[in-house]
Formats: structure tokens, sequence, C-alpha cells
């Protein structure tokens, strides 16, 4: 009797470098679809050859574009893997914990009530509205000894209260709903090099994230061996939430609630690479930088030139993914 083949895993560094040859593909592919078609040849003239027949549309369009999709992708993707590692809980992402409906509360109310308000008014908003959810959400778990099933449960229903501001607020002032509800839905539409900027702060906090991700492997073993290998396991936990906290609120702010990612993202990671955060964090953010570069790659092909918000897609790739990890935990319960 013949035995079943072996099929031997690849190793994680290895993982990680297709997944950012994948990423460097894609990027090269999402340069050149919209409404005007630009071949990846052509995009490599353009960067690499100097040749100037797409340098305007490429680099003043689609350039920062693609920048601000893989920075946001790689964002959610980390803030979801902290999330779920200082949670213990792999359901866990930037939307269970409010932080998302925080700052989707605060950009409904500037730009219903303050609609003449400059542009950088929004994305302020934005991250203040993610900021006094992590605020509250520290305040309430610190009152409760910091559990991590108790800091869940507070951020759902953080979240809940802010979801029901955002519906208030677009029943009493219907005017500028249509408005409110593309920022709530996650586009990358109209976004430049500006925006691009807001997302600076973001390449000093990944690193960051990395450094500190031999602390994420010791949370997992519970806050009783955390403190018994010398480790302050509230301070450390309260460190990576903030951290997880300012990824998502920059993102948020720059490109509007787009969900799921912060959630699968971590859940695919730890299939190609494993659970030691070393690894897991790398490759949730270059999971979650191909989740959202696809996602708005397919937004502005399908139907040129009308555009598919990107948090439309990743919506249709991320419920059902949702509803399958659902199914997984209850059969390993």
């Amino acid at each position: 009797m013949k035995k079943a083949p072996v099929i031997k895993k690849k190793h994680p560094v290895s993982m990680i470098l297709i997944l950012l040859i994948i990423v460097l593909a894609l990027s090269v592919m999402s340069l050149g679809i919209g409404s005007i078609y630009i071949s990846p040849w052509s995009v490599l003239q353009t960067f690499f050859f100097g040749v100037q027949d797409n340098f305007f549309i490429l680099y003043n369009y689609r350039l920062p574009r693609v920048l601000i999709a893989l920075i946001v992708g790689a964002c959610l993707g980390i803030s979801g893997a902290i999330l779920q590692g200082i949670l213990r809980n792999p359901l866990a992402s930037p939307d269970v914990i409010g932080v998302t409906k925080g700052a989707g509360l605060a950009a409904a109310i500037v730009i219903i009530l303050l609609p003449s308000s400059p542009l950088i008014a929004l994305p302020i908003s934005a991250f203040m509205g993610a900021a006094i959810i992590a605020i509250l959400l520290m305040i309430f778990s610190h009152r409760t000894n910091m559990r991590p099933s108790t800091l869940a449960l507070v951020g759902v229903a953080l979240g809940a209260i802010c979801q029901a501001g955002i519906q208030y607020t677009m029943i009493k002032f219907p005017d500028d709903v249509n408005t409110t509800l593309v920022w709530l839905t996650g586009s990358l539409w109209s976004r430049g090099w500006d925006e691009l900027v807001l997302l600076l702060p973001c390449l000093l906090i990944i690193p960051l994230c990395f450094l500190l991700s031999s602390k994420l492997n010791i949370l997992a073993l519970g806050d009783d061996v955390a403190v018994g290998l010398g480790e302050k396991a509230k301070k450390t936990r309260y460190i990576l939430l903030a951290l997880a906290v300012v990824l998502t609120g920059l993102s948020v702010a720059v490109v509007g609630s787009i969900g799921f990612i912060g959630l699968i993202a971590p859940h695919i990671s730890r299939r190609l690479v494993g659970n030691r955060a070393g690894v897991l964090l790398p490759a949730s953010a270059l999971c979650g930088a191909v989740i959202l570069l696809v996602s708005d790659s397919l937004g502005r092909g399908l139907v040129p030139p009308t555009e598919i918000p990107a948090g439309i897609i990743t919506a249709v790739i991320g419920a059902p993914y949702f509803l399958y990890l659902l199914k997984s935990e209850r059969k390993a319960g």
C-alpha cells in the first residue's frame, strides 16, 4: 500500500519573500488598470527607462493610490494580527474593538455638520474619533484589570454606540447621506500625494511593531506565564493596543472604513507562516497589502470609468471567509 505523499511546508522566510514578489507584481499591474489601460511593460518603461508617454497619469494619479493601498493594507493587517494576539481571540479585528466605528462617527459628523470645513479636517477628525474610542477602551479595561475578554466586550459596546450615532446623524441630516455612505464604505478614489503624506507616521510605527513581536509571543502564553517570565503584561498590552489603534486610525482617516482586512489577513498569514509573531506580522502586512490592492484594482477595472469602492470588494471577499472562520471555530470548539 502506497504512502500518501508528504507535503513540505515552505520556510516562513521563503513565504514572506514570495508574498513580497506577489505584492511587487500586483503593484505593477495595478498601475496600469483604469479607464485608460497601460500595459505592465509600459509601466516599467515609464519608471525605469524614462519613457514619458504615460508619466503624467502614472505619477500624479495611480502611483500615490497604489502606495496608499499598500500602506493601508499593511497597517490593517498588522493591526488585526496584534489585536488577535493581545485579545487571544482569532475573530478579533479593528472593527470588533470599535476603533473603526469611532473614526466613522467623527468623520460623519464633519461631513454632515461641517460641510465647508477644509479637506484636512476629515482625516484629522477620523483619527481623533479612533483615538477617543481607544482611550475610553483603555479606561474601562483598566478598571476591570484589563482582561482580554473584557477588552473585546467593551470594544463591541463602544462600537455599537458609535454605529447608533452614525445612523442617527444620517437620519437627522439626510441631505449629505450619499457622501457619508461613500466614505463609510471605504474607497481610494481621488486619493493622491497629499493623503499619502498623512500615512508617513505608519512607516515608523510598522517597524516598531515588528520589534515588539517577541512581546506578543509572550502575551500569547497567558498573563500568568508572561508575569512569570518578567513581562509586565498589562503595560505591554496597552502599548501594543495603542500601536494597533494608531495604525487603524491613520488608515481609516485616509481611505475610510474598509472592513475585513484586519480579520482575514492574519488568518491567511497563519496558514502560510505559522503563529510566531516575528514572521506573522510581516506576513499579515503583505497579505493585507495584497487584499486591498486587488480590491482597489478590481473596483477600478471591472466597469471603467465607473469605480466600485474598495470597501465593497473587501466585504464581498471577507464576508464568506468570515463565515468560514466561524464554522472552523465551532468545529474546533
